[in-house]
């Protein structure tokens, strides 16, 4: 055999072997953070789906609040804090799709109905009374729920991958609470 020829045999009996003795995955992960490695597919217990959806339905609706607010607010600091939940939530989001792919799980692909409620009233709004609903409502309480759920999953999910990412998603959402408490005291 030639060396390209031997090099591709031992690349695919390596994946072969890997695959075989249920060696972790690479899976990409959004954004510049590096790929996270998973456990090999195993179903998640239903606790675990359950606290996956949760996680993947709060960033859908930070991501449905902050593009009404890049679309409705005027304050300058206000659609920076949106642009950021943009940002994050996204990067966020195609983590848990990953994870969800990598473990055969569904994940919701909308806000769920409390918030799509929320999102309609938040229309009607403008100027100050928008942007002060906004900070209350999608900055302060959601992230404050989102951090309990990521909590929770970090001591009470059975899976490692999702506690990992749980971990990994708390300090984030800690600094958008942080910086959303800040801005409502003014």
């Amino acid at each position: 055999m030639s060396p390209p020829k031997v090099l591709l045999a031992l690349a695919v009996l390596g994946v072969s072997a890997a695959l075989l003795t249920g060696a972790s995955a690479q899976v990409p992960s959004g954004g510049d953070r590096p790929a996270a490695t998973l456990s090999p597919a195993a179903k998640l217990p239903r606790g675990d789906r359950r606290m996956l959806r949760d996680i993947a339905q709060a960033n859908f609706a930070e991501l449905a609040a902050a593009r009404l607010a890049l679309q409705k607010s005027r304050n300058a600091e206000i659609r920076t804090f949106a642009q950021t939940m943009v940002d994050d939530h996204s990067a966020a989001l195609e983590d848990l799709k990953h994870l969800a792919r990598a473990k055969s799980a569904t994940l919701p692909d909308e806000p769920d109905l409390k918030h799509r409620s929320w999102m309609k009233t938040m229309q009607a709004l403008e100027g100050e009374q928008f942007d002060k609903q906004y900070l209350a409502g999608a900055g302060v309480s959601d992230h404050r729920k989102t951090r309990e759920l990521l909590q929770k999953a970090q001591a009470d999910a059975k899976d490692p991958d999702l506690k990992a990412l749980a971990r990994e998603m708390l300090p984030v959402v800690e600094r958008h609470l942080a910086h959303a408490e800040q801005m409502a005291l003014r």
